[in-house]
Parts: structure tokens; sequence; C-alpha cells
């Protein structure tokens, strides 16, 4: 070809390794001995857990660098570190230091890739600020936004912005009502339900249609699946799928729909939720949090967030937040926040005792927060009276970890149960170097931690 001779290569030549074109039959051969459990049999779980470990942290590096690139936010370093943990893998690697290492780069590489989301969001519709979010819906025509696409959501309100369409958001767009570029349409009306794994009652309850923006979808019921849009990369056979940044079809769906009548509104008692507490709104009140600290007002700083999910043991992170005493700060983000979001913590020094940061990708915020706090009070993050419990579930909760893991932060708190893929072995050799502990109970690990 053109191409293969402009590369002074012969069109004959085989490409080396990884790329290395294989025939369908021989791939189909192939994975029955690269995939988990072929791996587990021939090299054990420890290595192969670690393995794991990067190529889910890799997928939640790839989401995130996805949702910052919709708002024009690119680094080429992140895609080149891609292609090099890629062709990593690719070599089946076996020496546990040198598996620990790529998965502290991708940890430092997924840093960079929040900072470009965090650029991202903020650049499209300016910092965040503390907003109280509605729970009682309005009566009248609706139509819910779920996923974590901000980009989706602003062109969901333009486009239904005088057609008496009232719009509101589920699951991680929850954090949305906070950046005022989306607060100021008035037709911003609330949020409906809380984390991804209650999506088939809450979307079969909800009377309007629905958009999916990224993950986090379940099986549709039949009672909503024809009102349910899947956008960009999730879609489901059978619901329709919006290409490009016309959102008619789901408009049109929300307008035949009944919506909320007035019984229905009348028949809901729920108090607001306040979010928009990102590394701006607090860092602009650090001097408050510093001189608390220092005046022993506020004891301890507990970061408590991640994924939430469906399985027992999750109750663990709403008994660990309630039974917190007064004297200390919640921050919280990604959807494990609806495990503590329904209870009155009060305030402490004027500022909210539970201050939502944001996203599963707003770990950066605060990340950011850890930083400065450190920074003034000159000494290293793992000095603070801060503690971090991470309830995690999927590939960006991993992404997440390596990025903390890169910066040094120690004695993290993960939970309800581990990965299958995190073998014994390989949870010892994060023990020994970064003091991970699996949660337990959650009053012994807060007196643990107060201590």
């Amino acid at each position: 070809t053109k191409a293969a001779r402009r590369r002074n290569r012969s069109p004959a030549e085989e490409v080396p390794g990884p790329a290395k074109w294989l025939p369908a039959a021989d791939l189909l051969a192939q994975a029955k001995t690269v995939g988990i459990l072929g791996r587990f049999q021939r090299q054990g779980p420890d290595i192969t857990g670690l393995q794991e470990l990067l190529t889910y942290g890799l997928k939640g590096l790839a989401a995130y660098a996805h949702h910052a690139q919709v708002l024009g936010q690119e680094d080429p370093a992140v895609y080149a570190f891609v292609h090099e943990a890629l062709d990593f893998l690719a070599t089946n690697p076996t020496d546990i230091e040198a598996l620990l290492g790529m998965n502290l780069r991708a940890g430092e590489i997924n840093f960079r890739v929040m900072e470009l989301l965090d650029t991202a969001n903020t650049g499209a519709y300016g910092h965040p600020v503390p907003t109280p979010v509605a729970r009682v819906p309005r009566p009248g025509k609706c139509l819910l936004v779920s996923g974590h696409d901000l980009r989706d959501l602003h062109l969901i309100l333009e486009q239904t912005a005088g057609k008496d369409i009232d719009v509101y958001t589920h699951g991680e767009m929850l954090p949305a009502h906070g950046y005022p570029g989306l607060n100021k349409h008035s037709h911003l009306a609330g949020h409906w339900g809380g984390a991804w794994q209650k999506q088939q009652h809450e979307f079969a309850d909800f009377p309007g249609s629905i958009v999916l923006t990224t993950n986090c979808l379940i099986e549709p019921r039949d009672s909503y699946k024809g009102r349910l849009f899947t956008r960009s990369v999730v879609s489901w056979p059978g619901c329709v799928h919006i290409d490009g940044d016309d959102f008619t079809p789901a408009i049109d769906a929300a307008l035949a729909a009944p919506g909320f009548t007035e019984a229905q509104v009348d028949a809901i008692d729920l108090p607001p939720w306040t979010v928009g507490f990102g590394h701006n709104t607090v860092l602009g009140v650090a001097d408050t949090v510093i001189d608390a600290v220092k005046q022993g007002a506020l004891k301890h700083i507990f970061l408590i967030g991640g994924c939430d999910g469906a399985r027992p043991g999750r109750n663990y992170f709403e008994d660990f937040a309630t039974n917190i005493p007064d004297d200390c700060v919640i921050l919280t983000l990604g959807c494990g926040k609806f495990r503590i979001h329904d209870h009155d913590y009060g305030t402490l020094g004027g500022l909210p005792r539970l201050l939502d940061v944001g996203q599963c990708n707003d770990s950066y915020s605060a990340i950011k927060v850890a930083i400065a706090l450190a920074e003034a009070f000159r000494c290293d993050v793992n000095d603070l009276p801060l503690s971090l419990v991470i309830s995690w579930f999927e590939q960006k909760a991993v992404a997440v970890l390596l990025t903390l893991l890169h910066l040094g932060i120690t004695n993290i708190k993960l939970g309800p149960t581990l990965p299958a893929f995190v073998s014994p072995a390989a949870l010892k050799v994060l023990v020994d170097k970064f003091k991970i502990a699996p949660t337990v109970n959650a009053r012994d690990d807060l007196r643990a931690a107060l201590a």
C-alpha cells in the first residue's frame, strides 16, 4: 500500500508484539489463556490481581478522560500512557514491583485526567457554589437526566427552555446543581432518587422521559423502556439512542408523558440536599477551617465517599457517618454519598458538617483541599487529622484509589468488600506499602480513626 511504502515497510511485513493481527479463530483461542480465569490458573491470583488492578484503573482513567474530552480538554500524555500501559499488560508482566510501579503511574496520570475534567467542568459552567437542591418535584411535564455528563445536561436545559418541561437530575448528576452555568436555568427543578442501583424503581415511578448520559444503566424494565433514551457510550437494545446533540426524541417523549400531578407532589415530603462544596468553595473558607483546628473546635475531617451498590454491608458507611462526633466534619463525594445524605449533621463554626464535594471525579477537589491544608499546617497530608473511608465498586473507584496511592496517602479504609481480583497476597502488598485496611466494624473503625 502507499502508506506502507511511505513508511519504508513492505505491505507483507508483520507488526511485532501486541499489535500483531490475529484471525478471529486464533483470538478466541487466545482469549482462554489471556482471560482472568486462564491467568488465575497459570500464574496464580496474586500477579493476576495486580494486573487486573491496572486494567480496571485504566478503564476508570479512560472514562474520566472521555468526559474531559467532550468539553475540549485533552493531554496527549494521557493517551500515550494508556498505550504504554496496555502494551505492558500485553507482555503478561509477572514482576510484582513492576506491576505496582505501573499501577502507581496510572494513579499519577489519573490525577492529571481529573485535573483536566475539573478544568473542563469549571471552565464551562463556573466553580460550584453551595446550592440547596429540591427533592419535591413540581407539577407538570418532566425529563430526568442520569449519568455523569454535564454537557448533555446543559444541552437538554437549553433545548427544553420555554417548553414547560422541568428537568431533574438523578444519581451522580446531583452535583450539577452547584454549577452556576447550569443552575441559572429556572427549569432545572431538582433531584429525583438516589444511587444507580435503585434506578429500576425510581425510573418506573418517574412520570416523564429519561436520558442516561453515561454508565450505570441497569437492564430497563418494560414499564419505562419506551421512554428511556441512551447517549454517548451507553446503550441498550430496544432503547432509542441519541446521536449528535439533538435531544428532540427525549423532549417529545417528555411532552407525551403524563408528568407530575398535584396529588403526587403533595404526597412527597423530602428536605433539600445541599451541594457545591468543591475545592474553590472550601479553600475560600480555609482560614475558618484552619482556625477551628488550631482552637480545637474541629477535631477531625472524614472523607466518606465512592461507589454505592446493592450488596449487603454498605450500611457500614451510614453507621460510620451517623456516629461521628459533632466536633468533626464530613466530606462526601460519588454516589456513595446517598448512604449518608439523609441525616441532619448540623453545623460547625458556621459551616455545614456535611460538605458534598461532588461526583466521584471530584475526588480531585478533596485532594486539593487536603494538600492545601497540609501546606497551611506545614505537614504531610498523612499528618493531618484526616481519615479516608472509601466505598468502592467499579473502575472509576479503582482509578481514584491508585491516585491516592500515587500521592502517598496511607491508612485508607476500603470496603465494604474487596473486589474478587484482589487476592490476600495482592492486598498484603498494598497493606505493607500503604497501610490500606479493609473496613471491619463501623464503630470500632471510627474509634480507631479518632484515636
